[in-house]
């Protein structure tokens, strides 16, 4: 079954960036957005999948898409791959920006990339000569074979310094009015903030590409082919009681984490750090894992990351088209085998699908919905005087460390998302760990807590 949602058009217009390895595109991309989102090395081919932003100039709008840097050499890894993104980012191009390195002058790898936007007819072209860091580096444009490209003037802008970008952007957004495109960004909605996450080669990028319905990412046997994290935005139409609602989902495939002994290289490092970062800032987290393979140790130290940062969850037992046996009965056994692993995440629906064929990927959004609506649960607190009334008939405190029967004084909700409670015991009392442990489990029950935390703090109050 497709993808229920679609990805949301903002109807902004489109600015892509082109150019060979290491001529500074992602330099660029993020000193336009002004943010460090594009991970920056010397390291050529860094850039694998498009990477999107937004940049706002003197009240205007509009989307920047970075592009991997191309070298037409298919004997480099994922080439075709690059080749196919940068398509992609130029077929929904407004203007392009083609840039190139002011300091090695134009290679032959610029001059096939001119070729191929020179048959491009309905598109503003801009070439760019980047690391232009000042007018004596600036007049190796005028000696570099530029006027090979057949593709106009050539504009010098430091991606790094911030030299003549924003005269850049004033040409860009001048030239957009011109044609008639909009540039002011219509009002949006809040949106739900949410990161596949999962150890390398467990198949995110292949469910993020079904989740979202089209192949934005790519997808490759070859480890850590995911290098720094990439969102997509999803409209997402569902039913509240008798109305048809819309939301904003916001997906992000992020870069496959594993322990930091086994990690090699300073991309994977950033990587991983730009990973973690998504975990923190995302509402729901898909955890993926391997559903031909036993749970292994690293899978288990990401279990750990949400259980520190009290984030909802969904656990996506992933390659289920491989299994063996797909019985409900092997659900069933895999369901408790996932929770004898992480029973601090017992919490947590459990989904099987494939990245591959798309097997139940339509159930995943109703579930987001679902675990967003029982993280902003708010009971009120007559709601919870008859909830204690009736847990305390049910089952009494038992004592922590200390010879004192604690007393249970009150019991409020102090937050959500997650849900946080706060219980009154008498003061020079202790609780023992197991009735909290008792008190989550008959809240899960009676309010339905689904796929999030639930926060109990304790407070002693003397009376």
């Amino acid at each position: 079954m497709a993808t229920p949602g679609h990805i949301e058009n903002t109807e902004l217009p489109v600015i892509a960036l082109v150019g060979r390895v290491n001529v500074g595109k992602s330099t660029l991309f993020n000193t336009l957005i002004e943010q460090a989102k594009a991970i920056v090395s010397a390291i050529p081919g860094t850039t694998r999948t498009n990477n999107e932003g937004y940049v706002i100039w003197q009240g205007k709008h509009a989307k920047v898409i970075d592009t991997g840097g191309l070298t037409f050499d298919m004997n480099i890894p994922l080439e075709d791959d690059i080749i196919k993104q940068s398509e992609a980012a130029v077929k929904l191009a407004d203007v392009i920006l083609f840039v190139t390195d002011s300091q090695t002058g134009i290679l032959p790898q610029e001059l096939e990339l001119a070729k191929r936007l020179r048959k491009i007819k309905d598109k503003t072209i801009f070439v760019l000569a980047n690391k232009a860091d000042s007018v004596k580096k600036e007049a190796n444009i005028y000696t570099g074979g530029w006027e090979k490209l057949g593709l106009g003037e050539v504009i010098p802008v430091s991606a790094a310094s911030g030299r003549n970008t924003g005269d850049l952007l004033d040409l860009i957004f001048e030239t957009l009015e011109k044609q008639g495109i909009k540039t002011k960004v219509p009002p949006m909605e809040k949106e739900i903030q949410i990161a596949l996450i999962g150890k390398p080669n467990v198949g995110k990028s292949s469910l993020f590409n079904k989740i979202i319905g089209e192949d934005k990412v790519i997808v490759s046997d070859m480890a850590h082919t995911t290098r720094e994290p990439y969102d997509t935005l999803i409209k997402y139409p569902y039913t509240d009681g008798d109305s048809t609602k819309e939301v904003l989902i916001n997906f992000v495939d992020t870069a496959g984490i594993r322990r930091k002994s086994r990690v090699g290289g300073s991309l994977e490092k950033v990587g991983i750090h730009k990973s973690i970062d998504s975990i923190e800032k995302s509402d729901i987290i898909l955890f993926v894992i391997d559903g031909t393979e036993v749970i292994s140790a690293q899978d288990m130290q990401l279990g750990g990351l949400l259980e520190r940062r009290s984030k909802s969850a969904i656990i996506l037992v992933n390659k289920w088209d491989l299994a063996d046996d797909s019985s409900d009965h092997a659900r069933n056994q895999i369901t408790k085998k996932v929770y004898s692993y992480f029973p601090h995440l017992n919490f947590a629906p459990i989904l099987f699908v494939s990245g591959k064929t798309g097997l139940k990927v339509h159930q995943v959004f109703p579930m987001i919905m679902k675990v967003w609506k029982s993280r902003h649960t708010k009971i009120a607190n007559r709601g919870l005087e008859k909830f204690l009334e009736g847990v305390l008939k049910q089952h009494q405190p038992a004592r922590g460390k200390g010879t004192r029967q604690p007393k249970v004084l009150g019991f409020h909700q102090i937050a959500t998302a997650p849900p946080i409670f706060e219980l009154f015991i008498k003061y020079r009392t202790s609780l023992h760990r197991s009735y909290l442990n008792f008190l989550e489990n008959r809240l899960r029950e009676q309010f339905d807590f689904i796929g999030t935390p639930i926060v109990i703090k304790l407070k002693k109050v003397k009376r």
